[in-house]
């Protein structure tokens, strides 16, 4: 097993969306890419902790593979909008990718240039070291799943 780490705005949506790949063991939503020690959601929502918003994905390499996650990282929210997806806006929904191994990074960037050429706007996506993932309040866990719903914007 190995794991992968994505910001890509509100993480209810980025959460469902990744668990329904095939390959996807398990997936939990957090905080990570700041400074504050063990942030909660309120202090994250501030916009001055540096958090964003994120998923950590238990992935199986045999199933699917970390350039597969990344290309469905790409297609699944907007990489160009700096510091916001829809009409979430703030730091905390930025779109980062956060490498666990040099392999990770080197196919991060290597992917962030193949989807550079095929959009209009520049890509803002940080790729990034992982750092300490807080696991968000269970609440937030396949919260979409608990209310019944397939979208964040309720």
């Amino acid at each position: 097993m190995e794991k992968a780490t994505f910001a890509a705005g509100c993480f209810w949506g980025v959460e469902a969306s990744f668990r329904a790949l095939p390959g996807v063991v398990d997936a939990q939503v957090g905080y990570t890419g700041g400074t504050l020690l063990n942030p909660t959601y309120h202090d994250v929502c501030s916009d001055h902790t540096g958090h964003a918003e994120a998923l950590e994905i238990t992935f199986e390499p045999a199933k699917i593979s970390y350039e597969k996650l990344l290309d469905h990282f790409w297609q699944m929210h907007d990489p160009t909008t700096p510091n916001r997806q829809g009409p979430d806006s703030g730091t905390q929904y930025r779109s980062a990718i956060f490498f666990h191994t040099p392999e990770q990074e080197k196919a991060a960037r290597a992917s962030r240039e193949q989807w550079q050429k095929r959009l209009h706007q520049p890509i803002v996506t940080e790729i990034v070291p992982a750092s300490t993932f807080y696991r968000a309040e269970e609440y937030h866990q396949r919260y979409l799943e608990k209310k019944g719903v397939s979208s964040c914007h309720i």
